[in-house]
């Protein structure tokens, strides 16, 4: 049971509570709420999804009635008449507007997508790294439905075969010996101890782990935490079973891509135990839940090629052809993920029954294709519409005792896993940083190589990486968490802290003065713009005198230097050079 309680306390609010027009309610409307949050709740209790704020003018609607009914019919009970209609005729356009096929979530997805583009027409008017992180986000954390997908190339590969699982075992290095503290062989197991001491708690140090794990980290979290929750137990799960899978689901994961490797995976498992964990959410999933939410951490990217479902796609992969372009790496791990379990001593849920195994897969389902960032905006719009919609109904009360309910918290707990990096500790989110920027310039590479248009933040040559990491936290992190945030209060506070005080580093890691805009061909238009006018007008008469003066091998050769490695301000990750996080 969740009570819809708030923040009480002051709080930088997100893109989601400024003024939209088409959803904006009547000045006399703003008061009331005003004055009924003055009255129980805060200035953050302020609604923002279209069916929320249906229900709260209903009842204002209905207190008001209730008090004009015993007024005299003079000018001001006209008046009020009045506005009241407005109101009602608001609130019913609003419901008329419905589709019976659709959640009414989808009127508050829409309305924030509608937001969230014209926040980033704004951004990518500011200058040429708002451009960069507008396009990034836009074409990463949006549904992109019109895009011209290149004609396939039919091969003769049969679609029916699941690319990446290899045939290994693990078996025979368990033995009769007994098994490690961990899951795993190490000569540090005394440091690692120390380390694991904070499996719980949401700064816990990933990466130390992987260092005194012999690069293990997954099946250490893993078997850990299977441990510590009692599900081998619960479940009747052999111990050699576990630990042969988790090693078999590990080697599965390629160690040479920068970020979505299994460290990440490992991160993610962590994390999501320890979401499960909140007090808000204390007895309200079923052990069957927990463990389902713990098998799709550990395997939502294995066999992740480091690259995103639009390179795919563009490039005309099997992986696209055989997903048919639709949430194409998220199905590929699924597959294998579950592919795996029919390894030799793999399969951890061989005492399940039946109905068990059919629940357990459609949750795991359900919850690694919501790490498919392109639907952020529809997970968001869902969560916040739940949350509101709850707490301006009589009870206040979350119950989640539906299926429906309970699995729209797990997808939104995988996402706000996923994309938690921002929340970590800031010695922790850089180092996720530099990975997930390398892992970024590579597809660039690989697209420069093809002859490609650079995706947006892959090229290590034009990327600001500052500015849009404070952009990503802005638009899409902390509307996340401080939705989720909501959801747990007052659970989430110090992990909305941590978010709010990195944001503020990055922010102040912004280079003071711009770099000069990029070299554009003839007659190809400037989509970037940096500094004000004056500063731009002043630019663009530079180059081009530079461009008269160079000639056009010269500047071919002045772009063949800007290509080389720098060692002042480039936009190769390092320390000073923090980056965009998050998963594509």
């Amino acid at each position: 049971m969740l009570h819809s309680s708030f923040p009480q306390c002051q709080r930088r609010e997100s893109f989601l509570y400024r003024s939209d027009s088409d959803y904006d309610l009547s000045p006399k409307t703003v008061s009331r709420i005003s004055s009924m949050a003055s009255e129980g709740h805060t200035a953050e209790d302020f609604i923002v999804t279209p069916f929320a704020q249906s229900v709260v003018l209903l009842n204002i609607l209905n207190s008001c009635f209730r008090g004009v009914c015993v007024c005299v019919l003079d000018q001001q009970y006209q008046q009020l008449t009045l506005e009241t209609l407005a109101e009602l005729d608001w609130c019913l356009d609003q419901l008329e507007t419905i589709q019976t096929h659709r959640s009414v979530s989808d009127m508050a997805s829409s309305k924030f997508k509608r937001m969230l583009n014209r926040e980033l027409s704004h951004l990518s008017e500011m200058s040429r790294s708002g451009n960069q992180v507008s396009e990034y986000i836009s074409t990463t954390f949006l549904d992109q439905n019109e895009m011209e997908i290149p004609s396939p190339t039919l091969k003769e590969k049969p679609m029916s075969h699941i690319s990446g699982v290899r045939k290994l075992s693990h078996t025979h290095s368990l033995g009769s010996t007994p098994l490690p503290r961990f899951g795993v062989s190490t000569e540090h197991e005394d440091t690692l101890v120390e380390v694991m001491e904070d499996l719980d708690k949401w700064k816990f140090n990933i990466f130390r782990v992987a260092e005194l794990s012999n690069n293990q980290p997954l099946s250490c979290i893993m078997y850990s935490i299977f441990q510590e929750r009692d599900l081998l137990k619960t479940f009747r799960i052999p111990v050699d079973t576990l630990v042969s899978y988790v090693m078999t689901l590990e080697d599965h994961y390629h160690s040479n891509v920068a970020y979505h490797n299994s460290l990440h995976a490992a991160d993610v498992t962590q994390s999501i135990h320890v979401l499960l964990s909140t007090p808000a959410l204390d007895a309200v999933f079923t052990d069957l839940e927990v463990l389902a939410a713990l098998f799709a951490a550990a395997i939502h990217d294995v066999d992740h090629p480091g690259v995103s479902n639009q390179f795919l796609i563009n490039t005309n992969s099997e992986l696209a052809l055989m997903y048919n372009d639709e949430s194409v790496l998220e199905n590929h791990h699924l597959a294998v993920g579950f592919k795996l379990l029919h390894q030799d001593s793999c399969d951890i849920f061989q005492n399940l029954s039946k109905r068990q195994r059919q629940s357990l897969r459609k949750l795991v389902i359900d919850m690694v294709l919501a790490t498919d960032m392109s639907k952020h905006m529809t997970l968001l719009a869902d969560l916040k519409t739940m949350v509101e919609t709850k707490k301006v109904t009589s009870s206040g009360v979350l119950l989640l005792d539906h299926y429906t309910e309970r699995i729209q918290v797990l997808r939104n707990m995988m996402h706000c896993a996923d994309l938690s990096n921002p929340t970590k500790p800031l010695e922790l989110y850089r180092q996720w940083t530099q990975r997930i920027m390398e892992e970024f310039f590579r597809q660039g590479d690989k697209e420069r190589e093809r002859g490609m248009e650079i995706s947006a933040m892959c090229d290590r040559h034009t990327a600001s990486v500052e500015k849009s990491q404070v952009g990503f936290i802005d638009y899409i992190v902390h509307p996340l968490w401080e939705t989720w945030g909501d959801l747990v209060h007052p659970d989430a506070q110090e992990i909305l802290d941590t978010l709010e005080e990195n944001r503020d580093w990055y922010q102040n890691t912004v280079p003071q003065s711009p770099s000069p805009p990029p070299v554009q061909d003839k007659g190809q238009p400037d989509r970037f713009q940096e500094g004000d006018t004056e500063d731009r007008e002043r630019e663009g008469h530079s180059e081009r005198n530079r461009r008269r003066r160079l000639g056009e091998k010269g500047i071919q050769s002045e772009r063949e230097k800007d290509r080389a490695p720098k060692s002042e301000g480039s936009c190769i990750c390092d320390d000073r050079t923090p980056g965009l996080v998050g998963s594509i």
